[in-house]
């Protein structure tokens, strides 16, 4: 179940980008290791842990951007557009070794570096 969470360091740079949604778990911090607790209901972490599907709505809904994942003849591709006219910001392809979640990861991770540019 944890490969449906976005990993600690994505969860802290949406955190830093604003994401405050509420969230099925969070990370921890215990004895050193970030661990993830799935009862959100009594808070006392770090951070939210949002679901991938969470922090791709949350892009499409704050910033207007949206990442969608793609299966091509031979790879992974993931494409970012912009909701508000510009269209087409970036695509970018994983190769014949990429794997449909490390396509999810790379998408979010890019809307994250996006985001932070335009906020910067």
């Amino acid at each position: 179940m944890n490969k449906e969470f976005v990993p600690y360091e994505l969860a802290m740079k949406l955190k830093t980008l604003g994401f405050d949604e509420p969230c099925f778990a969070y990370y921890k911090d215990m004895k050193g290791e970030k661990v993830l607790l799935y009862d959100s209901m009594d808070f006392d972490g770090e951070c939210n842990a949002p679901l991938y599907q969470q922090a791709f709505r949350w892009f499409r809904e704050k910033y207007d951007l949206v990442g969608i994942v793609k299966f091509g003849t031979n790879d992974f591709t993931y494409n970012i557009y912009s909701d508000d006219g510009i269209g087409l910001l970036t695509k970018e392809s994983l190769g014949f070794n990429g794997t449909y979640e490390e396509a999810e990861l790379s998408c979010l991770t890019k809307l994250i570096k996006i985001t932070e540019k335009h906020e910067n």
